[in-house]
């Protein structure tokens, strides 16, 4: 009876170990649901916002440009109402020199001040200064100059001496920054307006002066801005700031530049060490600019609740769409659970709990068993098709259960089998055996989809050759000879795509019974003994060799039609037909029982047709090597010798074209140099004397001079016009006529666009440097 103690402590142990698999397992399931949910969600958000978000920043921005609009607008209207009070007071009868001076007279010309001052709602004084007066006129009457400006009003930063200069030489309307002026021990900040009378005249007689308190201007800001609670400014047309709302806000002398630099529009500037929103438009009016500015966070705070609320809604959708993606994942989790107990109760005990998870457990489990039995497959698998090879179809049931599993044999009278031996020839040293290891591992299962080919690569005791078995779905539409043959040549593209190992094949004859396979065998061994009368590489099938009739071997010849052919190859220098002509007879020859010296002649006949197309190319040098063309023992020899005396023929063939070629191109620049100057010389017209194609003529004339055909005699025709006019006197549409060129006004623009003068610039050009160096 098993200890009662023991149990808990094993289960405590089982416990622990199915903790850390299971948070491992459960995080990357969980993980993987939340990213699948997050992923759209956040794009869902970030599209909402994209059109929300933005498109209310949007909306707010463009609202404050509209109010600075308006605060520009309303602004220049006062400023144009006072330039247009100055131009009816330079018009007005009772506010000429004479009138305000003359004792009778100046109390109409004071009444008609009063007047002026009250029909402008910002100003706050308006004076009436002559040039070079010591009296200043107001509505209150006349005044010396100097107790003006040293008792009603002291500026802060405006001296009398520039008083008195500015009031006499101001020639266009201008304004004075704000700045702080005592009126009556009062001060006050004001902006000050002279506007020269008459306005527009280069020679006034006199200045409007116009006093501003500046909180009558920032109040017409402030009441279009209403609730703007940032700064506002306006800067004059050199930069100044004439006037400013600023809260307290006191930005550098530097920031104020940047500020009023800054094109009309919206701008994000850090200013001050925060990050602020400007509006900036500019009056076309006057030259002013009038800018605002503040907080982003305060600029953008309808943005920042619609920004709240949306990550409220998404954090809450988050969470319920996480809590939902473990309520998932643990759900997806009890079946790994259970198939992990499975697996445990099924195997040997010798868990391994340091792996990360189950699926990791369950893998190195299976991989445990399929390794075992992966090692022993491939030994068992060739015993059992080297069984079937030797012997036919075994009786052993669980090795006919084997073949049977692996598709290889077709149901009852529907497949064809057959065998096929390898046979390494001449070995390459260093390479042979890691490539032949290589091939015997690619072909030890094949499968040829296209053909419904099944191939098992068997070794056996045999050295340098290796079987293979084959099977394939019997086509009652097909020759059995046929179906044999697609899959051999399948088989060595396959060999030719991996190796260049030589290799004979020898096949064996089909059956559509397994058993037969060993009769099959015997033959593929029977028709690789043929090979030493064929070349190398050669495929040797058995029917074949059984239906081969040495009664026909007497009347062989080749045939006239494949030596036309390979001689005509020959003489046109196609060096890729002419190969595949001396391997198809080559081939032709081979496959004939010829005997000794009919086979002699049939070669010195092939070679014949080569030296008789050597003569005609004059290759003088190819009779002095016959001795060796013609000591040739084997039809590979043979082979070998014809190969190099056909791309010797291709290649002089080709040195042939060229040299001929080069001396056509020659004749053929040399007709267009003493052509060039007839009008009707053309490229279609070259290629017609000389009885080429145009596109042929203009390849070759480019790879000849470098140029294209046109640009050729455009060129010779400029140089020709250069020449004539540096030597003659001729006239310019004489000239250019001379040169074959009838458009004379194109013939110049082209000129002047690749000279850079036109043909009369050019020989005026010419004659001076002529004259100078005389």
């Amino acid at each position: 009876m098993a200890n009662p103690a023991l149990k808990p402590s094993l289960l405590n142990r089982f416990r622990l170990s199915w903790n850390h698999f299971k948070s491992r397992l459960l995080l990357k399931y969980a993980f993987s649901y939340i990213l699948i949910f997050l992923i759209p969600l956040t794009g869902v958000t970030i599209f909402v916002y994209e059109n929300a978000v933005k498109g209310l920043r949007v909306e707010i921005e463009q609202s404050n440009v509209n109010q600075l609009n308006q605060v520009k607008n309303t602004i220049d209207t006062r400023m144009n109402e006072l330039q247009e009070i100055a131009g009816r007071i330079a018009y007005d009868k009772h506010l000429t020199p004479y009138m305000v001076r003359d004792p009778y007279y100046s109390l109409e010309a004071i009444q008609a001040l009063a007047n002026y001052k009250a029909s402008s709602s910002i100003t706050e004084d308006l004076l009436l200064y002559f040039h070079n007066d010591s009296n200043i006129y107001s509505y209150r009457g006349s005044a010396d100059l100097h107790v003006t400006f040293d008792t009603l009003y002291q500026f802060e930063r405006w001296t009398p001496e520039e008083l008195r200069r500015d009031l006499n030489e101001t020639r266009q309307p201008m304004v004075r920054p704000a700045e702080n002026v005592t009126v009556n021990s009062r001060v006050e900040p004001m902006l000050v307006m002279l506007v020269p009378v008459k306005p527009n005249d280069p020679y006034p007689y006199g200045t409007v002066i116009y006093l501003m308190k500046e909180s009558n201007l920032t109040g017409v800001m402030d009441s279009i801005l209403s609730d703007f609670s940032g700064s506002s400014y306006i800067f004059g047309p050199t930069g100044e700031v004439l006037t400013a709302n600023s809260h307290n806000v006191n930005l550098p002398q530097d920031e104020l530049e940047k500020l009023s630099g800054l094109e009309p529009g919206i701008h994000n500037l850090e200013l001050d060490g925060e990050q602020h929103s400007v509006v900036s438009v500019q009056s076309e009016e006057n030259g002013w600019t009038y800018v605002t500015t503040m907080p982003s966070f305060q600029f953008f705070s309808r943005v920042a609740h619609v920004q709240t609320l949306i990550l409220i809604v998404f954090c809450i959708t988050a969470i319920t769409g996480i809590a939902a993606a473990l309520l998932l994942a643990k759900r997806q989790y009890h079946p790994i659970r259970d198939l992990m107990e499975f697996a445990k109760m099924k195997g040997s005990g010798n868990d391994t709990p340091k792996l990360r998870n189950e699926w990791e457990w369950i893998r190195q489990t299976l991989h445990d068993y399929s390794a075992r039995i992966d090692l022993q497959e491939p030994f068992v698998r060739n015993q059992c098709m080297l069984l079937l090879l030797k012997h036919g179809k075994p009786d052993d049931p669980e090795i006919e259960q084997m073949i049977f599993s692996t598709g290889f044999r077709y149901p009852q009278g529907q497949g064809l089998y057959f065998s096929a031996i390898l046979s390494w020839d001449e070995p390459v040293p260093g390479k042979s055996w890691q490539e032949r290891h290589l091939l015997q591992e690619i072909l030890s299962n094949v499968c040829l989809p296209g053909l419904g080919a099944q191939i098992f690569g068997v070794e056996f005791s045999v050295k340098d050759q290796f079987a293979l078995i084959i099977s394939l779905p019997g086509d009652a539409n097909m020759p059995i000879q046929n179906q044999m043959e697609q899959v051999i040549e399948a088989i060595q593209a396959v060999i030719r795509e991996q190796s260049q190992l030589s290799l004979s094949i020898g096949v064996g004859m089909a059956y559509m019974d397994l058993s037969l396979l060993n009769q099959s065998f015997i033959e593929a061994a029977a028709a690789l003994e043929h090979r030493m009368n064929r070349r190398s590489g050669q495929v040797t099938y058995f029917e074949q060799l059984a239906e081969l009739n040495p009664a026909a071997a007497e009347s062989f010849w080749i045939p006239r039609k494949s030596m036309l052919k390979l001689e005509q190859s020959l003489k046109q220098g196609n060096e890729s037909v002419a190969v595949q002509m001396i391997a198809d007879t080559i081939d032709t020859i081979q496959d004939e029982p010829l005997q000794v010296h009919l086979l002699r002649c049939i070669c010195f006949d092939l070679l014949n047709a080569f030296l008789r197309t050597a003569s005609e190319l004059g290759m003088d040098g190819v009779f002095a090597n016959i001795p060796e063309l013609t000591s040739f023992e084997t039809l590979e020899e043979l082979e070998s010798r014809l190969l190099t005396l056909a791309g010797d023929i291709c290649a002089q063939v080709e040195r042939n074209t060229e040299t001929s070629e080069s001396s056509l191109m020659d004749d053929i620049l040399a007709y267009v140099d003493e052509q060039f100057a007839d009008y009707t010389l053309s490229l279609e017209h070259v290629a017609l004397k000389f009885a080429i194609s145009t596109s042929y003529l203009s390849r070759s004339f480019k790879e000849k001079t470098g140029s294209n055909f046109s640009q050729y005699v455009w060129q010779r025709r400029v140089d020709e016009v250069i020449r004539l006019l540096e030597n003659t006197t001729a006239p310019l549409k004489e000239i250019i006529e001379q040169v074959g060129y009838l458009d004379t006004p194109n013939f110049i623009r082209k000129f002047k666009k690749e000279i850079g003068l036109t043909p009369g610039q050019y020989r005026k050009e010419y004659a001076l440097k002529e004259a100078a160096a005389k």
